[in-house]
């Protein structure tokens, strides 16, 4: 088939580039398009500690499929030959997370077993990138179309049949492959900021057992530790918040201060903002300095401290607050100390106790808590907040490369900017 059979032209792609159905796309090779094994065809008893490797959903995370294999045997794999991918194939999700595409890799093997949750795709690579049409589908456009052909009766899912009607542009194999390029540049930058990110945080970690421990000192500092209970280094017993159903937001009312509004990493980021209407709410009120902790359920333990640049709020009643006494305690210090290691193991041990995950405000008052001099407390967070400042910064930086990506896709796979 010549590229001009069986696909349409359309006016809003330049007039060499033809829309496509991954049936029209596909190799002509016998299963080029299949899904996996009958379910009694491939079982957990069939999974062997080496062999050829299983495409799982856990796999597909990525751009290449990846990950922890389940392994069946060779003479497993023979018998399943016609639910082979290989290197340039592409693996599209049927059922569980759907959106998600991923290339079969060139290495380090030769050949997988699709599982019954996965299709394969092997494209005609005379005609077709794999890594362009890989691009196309994770491209907004492309997943907004994934999303809008799904069954959704029962459990979201798709099957062969939709996935041969999707359709994207195509324009010829010369321009695919400057487009996969160029996106792949820009998908090498994103992953090399990963990376750095992921290593700047294993430095932070590393860095707050040592100076939050005492096991590093900081030039200028030397004593001894004191060990005390939190609620001796604050200026009133630990308190819960209000119990009180959510509104709208409104910027006459405050902001209602809930779990799930607390990042894990101790920030304020709402989904949505709402707010709190009541005529107790004011001495509910958040002032600088107050931290909070999470007391119950699967969020025990998580921690925020009140920034004046967060406006004003009222924490909800399944939070603690505490209110450390600057003479003896510092609250950004208190804040980097709930994030480590030592305090997630009393948070684990108080629940473990307790026989369900939470902590209460007379167990957040006896927590231990080993202290230096207010001025070595201070010193430890300055320095810790120049590394979250560092980490920040390369955070802005990865979301910008990542709008970058998203407009260049926009550009590229749409032929507004042209390479060739």
């Amino acid at each position: 088939m010549t590229i001009s059979e069986g696909v349409a032209q359309d006016p809003d792609y330049p007039a060499e580039w033809r829309i496509l159905t991954i049936q029209d796309a596909a190799a002509n090779t016998s299963n080029a398009i299949v899904g996996g094994p009958f379910g009694s065809d491939l079982v957990s008893a069939d999974y062997v500690a080496n062999g050829v490797p299983v495409i799982r959903g856990q796999n597909m995370s990525g751009k290449f499929v990846d990950g922890e294999f389940a392994f069946v045997s060779q003479k497993k794999a023979k018998a399943l030959v016609a639910n082979l991918a290989r290197s340039g194939d592409l693996i599209f999700t049927q059922r569980g997370t759907l959106g998600q595409v991923a290339i079969v890799p060139h290495a380090p093997y030769e050949s997988y077993v699709v599982s019954q949750s996965q299709m394969k795709l092997t494209l005609d690579r005379m005609r077709h990138e794999p890594t362009y049409v890989y691009h196309y589908f994770n491209s907004n456009v492309g997943q907004k179309q994934i999303g809008l052909s799904a069954i959704q009766t029962g459990v979201p899912h798709t099957n062969l049949g939709i996935l041969r009607g999707y359709t994207f542009p195509a324009p010829p194999v010369e321009e695919q492959r400057a487009i996969a390029t160029a996106l792949c540049e820009v998908d090498a930058l994103i992953a090399g900021l990963e990376r750095l990110i992921a290593k700047k945080r294993d430095i932070k970690q590393a860095a707050m057992q040592q100076l939050l421990t005492g096991q590093t000192r900081l030039p200028g500092f030397s004593g001894t530790w004191k060990l005390k209970r939190l609620g001796d280094c604050l200026v009133s017993h630990p308190d819960y918040g209000i119990n009180s159903a959510a509104v709208e937001y409104s910027d006459r009312l405050p902001t209602y201060l809930r779990i799930t509004d607390i990042t894990e990493d101790g920030c304020f980021n709402p989904t949505p903002r709402v707010s709190v209407n009541s005529a107790a709410s004011d001495q509910y009120l958040l002032s600088d300095g107050d931290v909070v902790f999470a007391r119950t359920g699967a969020s025990v333990g998580k921690s925020y401290r009140y920034r004046l640049t967060d406006g004003p709020l009222v924490f909800a009643g399944f939070l603690i607050r505490v209110r450390p006494d600057s003479a003896s305690l510092n609250p950004k210090y208190l804040a980097a100390y709930a994030t480590s290691e030592a305090y997630w193991n009393w948070v684990t041990y108080v629940s473990m106790r307790s026989g369900q995950p939470g902590i209460n405000g007379n167990q957040l008052a006896q927590m231990p808590i080993e202290l230096p001099p207010v001025a070595e407390q201070a010193a430890i967070e300055a320095v810790l907040s120049d590394m979250d400042a560092e980490l920040a910064t390369l955070d802005a930086r990865l979301a910008k490369t990542q709008t970058l990506k998203q407009g260049m896709m926009q550009e590229l796979l749409t032929g507004r900017t042209r390479l060739i």
